[in-house]
This record gives C-alpha cells, sequence and structure tokens, in this order.
C-alpha cells in the first residue's frame, strides 16, 4: 500500500509500505495491503510505519529528525503525531497530522 502523511506545513513522508499502525480515537489499530476503506480520527501517540522491502521512502530533510528507529532495524519507522485524521481507500493510506 501506499502512504503519505500530511502536516500543515507540508507533505513529510510518502513510501510503500506493508503496514502502518496508527493510534485511534478507541485504540491503536493497524491497516494492511487490501484492508477496507475507513476514515479514523486518531489521537496522540506513535504513527509505527512497516517499509516494503526495497522501497524507496520520500521524507522531508527538514522533517527527517522527526523519523525514529527502533535500534538497528531502518525498515520501521516511528513518526509521534499529536492527532488527526487518516483515510484509507484502494491501497491509499493518507494521514492528516497535527
Amino acid at each position: 500500500m501506499y502512504l503519505e502523511i500530511v502536516t500543515p506545513e507540508a507533505v513529510v513522508f510518502r513510501a510503500k509500505v506493508d503496514a502502518v499502525k496508527v493510534p485511534g480515537h478507541d485504540g491503536e489499530f493497524q491497516m494492511l495491503n487490501n484492508h477496507a476503506p475507513i476514515v479514523s480520527v486518531l489521537t496522540e501517540g506513535d504513527v509505527k510505519i512497516d517499509l516494503a522491502a526495497g522501497s524507496s521512502n520520500e521524507i522531508k530533510a527538514k522533517d527527517q529528525s522527526a523519523f525514529r528507529t527502533e535500534g538497528n532495524n531502518t525498515e520501521v519507522l516511528f513518526y509521534t503525531i499529536k492527532g488527526g485524521v487518516l483515510e484509507m481507500k484502494d491501497n491509499k493510506a493518507i494521514i492528516l497530522a497535527d
């Protein structure tokens, strides 16, 4: 699936991913390829991004420090948000984040 993270300032992330886990209003949930269409309110927390093998991601240079990894695993990224909205449709997820 394709993931975009958009903030009021800019698009901060674009990439093909295998999975994305988000902090939903009623708890954390994960989406994989071919997930049913969904629109959800997001709360403060971490977005966990599992990059697709061999995918090239686009992180804007000024925002790279906002993304972090756990240990040496560069295939999983974390991005902290204060809240936002998620839309998933046709294998494209867009997070409008605060």
